[in-house]
């Protein structure tokens, strides 16, 4: 469906992931987010390398599941549980509808990803999800995510990034605007959903990511993926 809810509306509030938003949401992102399909693509050649047996996969922020599709068919290994997890009732029924008679190994649940324990993990993915956490509590979640890696696992997260040249931040954000621009959304649409999620997503810059990382125990961590403002990045246990 085609996403059209930022095209009339007056009546402005913070941005949320509702059922109109679940409805529209593959085709906001694809058409919002610079870089989507290869952010999923990588996902689907980390699984291969960084995946192991009989561990669990985890999808933190999963949306409408097109990361645990991603893991689900691109996984070469053996006896995996892809655990599905997003707080949004509308999101999560959205993901079992596209996932059930795609992924016999996938388990959905509706919660915040911040109650979810991990365990025997091998592969975690925020993607575009933790710049929707409040700032204060990230560094927390990703000591969680590493406490719940196996030897050898990996933490995927993809962000909405920002710059801290002002010159290089404003080139990212023009050239930003004109890809949403040329997926055929138009000024209005442009600004009304910017005013709607300015106070909900809270963007790091790359430094701030790697700190965190390290700081949570990773060794190796790295930018494997950048397109404009969005960037993915790779952390192994």
């Amino acid at each position: 469906m085609r996403d059209e809810i930022f095209s009339q509306r007056n009546d402005l509030v913070d941005f949320t992931f509702d059922a109109q938003v679940a409805d529209v949401f593959d085709d906001m992102v694809r058409r919002s987010v610079p870089g989507y399909q290869s952010m999923i693509e990588m996902i689907g050649l980390c699984v291969k390398t960084y995946g192991q047996n009989n561990t669990n996969y985890y999808d933190l922020g999963a949306s409408t599941g097109a990361t645990s599709l991603a893991l689900g068919i691109n996984n070469p290994h053996a006896n995996n549980q892809i655990i599905a997890v997003d707080n949004s009732p509308s999101m999560a029924e959205k993901c079992k509808h596209n996932l059930d008679e795609k992924l016999d190994n996938a388990k959905i649940i509706c919660a915040d990803i911040g109650a979810i324990e991990l365990d025997n993990a091998s592969i975690v993915v925020l993607n575009l999800t933790l710049q929707f956490i409040a700032p204060e509590e990230r560094q927390s979640l990703i000591n969680k995510i590493y406490q719940g890696l196996n030897k050898g696992g990996a933490l995927i997260v993809s962000e909405k990034i920002h710059f801290n040249n002002k010159s290089k931040q404003q080139l990212m954000t023009d050239l930003h605007l004109d890809f949403k621009r040329a997926n055929g959304y138009s000024e209005l649409e442009i600004a009304a959903k910017r005013q709607s999620i300015e106070n909900v997503l809270i963007t790091d810059d790359k430094d701030t990511h790697f700190q965190r990382f390290s700081k949570a125990g990773f060794d190796i961590s790295t930018c494997h993926f950048q397109c404009l403002n969005f960037a993915s990045f790779l952390a192994v246990k």
